[in-house]
């Protein structure tokens, strides 16, 4: 057994997982429920079944193709998810910009009012 990997894996999905989606959903469900050890033993199983999946399908994945195409391919799509981030405005800031943009629009220059006589 590699406890190093053990203990790098282990570390890795749990900071992952914090403030992740499947974990509100468990806090949602634990807050509700009468039985929060059914609900631990269901997201529990839930985490346990998707971990199995992924090492199942990396295996094979690594098996079939090179390493190199691999991590290029992880690297590739990490790099479109990074500029996504980057390159897409939050919604409050959108909505900001689209407010000043408003707000310049419906603001008159000086001298546009036709004289009064």
């Amino acid at each position: 057994m590699d406890w190093h990997l053990l203990a790098l894996s282990f570390i890795t999905v749990f900071l992952s997982e914090l403030g992740d989606k499947s974990q509100i959903a468990a806090v949602a469900l634990g807050g509700t429920s009468r039985f929060p050890l059914a609900v631990f033993l269901g997201t529990a199983g839930a985490l346990v079944f998707t971990s199995f999946l992924g090492v199942v399908i990396g295996q094979s994945t690594a098996e079939l193709l090179p390493s190199y195409w691999v991590k290029l391919a992880a690297a590739i799509g990490f790099t479109i998810l990074g500029l996504r981030l980057l390159l897409t405005p939050d919604s409050e800031e959108a909505e900001g910009e689209e407010d000043a943009e408003r707000e310049s629009l419906s603001e008159k220059p000086e001298g546009s009012e036709p004289p009064s006589h």
